[in-house]
């Protein structure tokens, strides 16, 4: 699509798609005007404090994105084995069956951790909330429901980087078959 015709949110996404091949630091304007399709002064028109502003606008949509698929479905009145398959669904979707890098394990892997903690820190305070929520919903305790939130989140950004380095998006695959198990099952 030409740059003028591009909305905000589709440079936002391509501006994303960067980050989570080459992290902060291997974005390089070059490679980021590459593939938004606008000159680097036409970013620094839109993002007048550059790689910063493009991150903080990264992480905005993201959140927007994860609020609208992930955290406000698993909020939601209903079954909680079916809010979770929602969130599977998405969470498959989104990192294209394990075939995706996570933006946000760039971004808190790399230097940028400390610069953009809050937002980067709301958006897990709010996926393990949410997804707690769903199995207190199911009946487990809320103590344990935090813990089985905080393993979820943390099983889900390991198979990604685990599907990454082996090369193998199977394991994100099998990470998300058995994540229902894990979360649901009665405590013990």
């Amino acid at each position: 699509m030409p740059p003028a015709l591009q909305s905000r949110d589709d440079v936002i996404d391509r501006i994303m798609s960067v980050l989570r091949r080459t992290g902060y630091d291997g974005a390089s304007l070059t490679e980021l005007s590459k593939a938004t399709g606008l000159g680097k002064s036409s970013l620094y028109h839109h993002f007048p404090d550059g790689k910063d502003d493009m991150v903080r606008a990264v992480l905005e949509r993201l959140d927007a994105q994860l609020r609208a698929a992930v955290f406000t479905p698993l909020r939601a009145a209903g079954v909680p084995t079916q809010r979770l398959q929602v969130m599977i669904k998405a969470v498959d979707a989104f990192y294209r069956q394990g075939r995706e890098s996570c933006v946000l394990a760039q971004l808190v892997l790399g230097s940028t951790r400390d610069r953009f903690r809050e937002p980067l820190t709301a958006i897990f305070t709010e996926w393990t909330a949410a997804v707690t929520k769903l199995v207190t919903d199911a009946g487990v305790p809320k103590a344990i429901a935090r813990q089985r939130a905080e393993d979820a989140v943390l099983r889900i950004e390991g198979a990604l980087v685990l599907a990454g380095g082996l090369d193998d998006n199977g394991v994100f695959t099998r990470m998300l078959k058995s994540l229902p198990a894990a979360l649901l099952a009665p405590a013990s």
